[in-house]
């Protein structure tokens, strides 16, 4: 007989605590074998130990990255998960680049990561209300770069999209 998700769920947390590096057996499985927050559980199991959830990111496939990217804010990494949101906005992905300007990379990315972040949001049509804290990081630079798009577009025809309308 199948073991319930919540017992492989229990038992794999068990397994991650003790063995921080099961987790590079368990990640993939994980929330096929153990529900939808089962990788959020596994992360957090690892409390903190950026160098395997850094490795985990990096082997990971797109489902993996995004659980991954999500959870940061939940995992107690200070500034140490900025390299993996970096590289999420260098992606090409629209959810990875949504999901790296979640509230843990508003709160960790430095202003001109940020901004350019942003900008790549509108490159790549993923609504501004996607962004977590635009209001509180929305600076003169920012409204700059978004209205000099803006009137490229219009230089070539294109319409603005309305978010960013809403704030040059």
């Amino acid at each position: 007989m199948r073991e319930s998700a919540q017992e492989w769920l229990a038992q794999a947390v068990l397994r991650v605590e003790t063995d921080p590096l099961a987790i590079h057996r368990l990640f993939p499985q994980a929330e096929r074998l153990g529900g939808p927050a089962a990788r959020r559980a596994l992360l957090g199991a690892l409390r903190g130990d950026h160098a395997v959830i850094r490795r985990l990111y990096e082997t990971g496939d797109t489902g993996e990255r995004l659980a991954i990217l999500t959870a940061l804010p939940e995992l107690d990494l200070g500034a140490a998960a900025v390299g993996l949101v970096e590289d999420a906005l260098r992606a090409n992905d629209a959810r990875l680049v949504a999901a790296a300007l979640g509230p843990y990379g508003s709160e960790w990315l430095d202003d001109h990561s940020f901004r350019q972040g942003v900008l790549k949001c509108v490159f790549m049509s993923i609504p501004l209300a996607s962004v977590a804290g635009l209001e509180r990081r929305f600076d003169a630079e920012l409204a700059r770069m978004l209205s000099d798009y803006a009137a490229e577009l219009r230089a070539a025809g294109r319409p603005v999209p309305s978010d960013v309308m809403e704030r040059i």
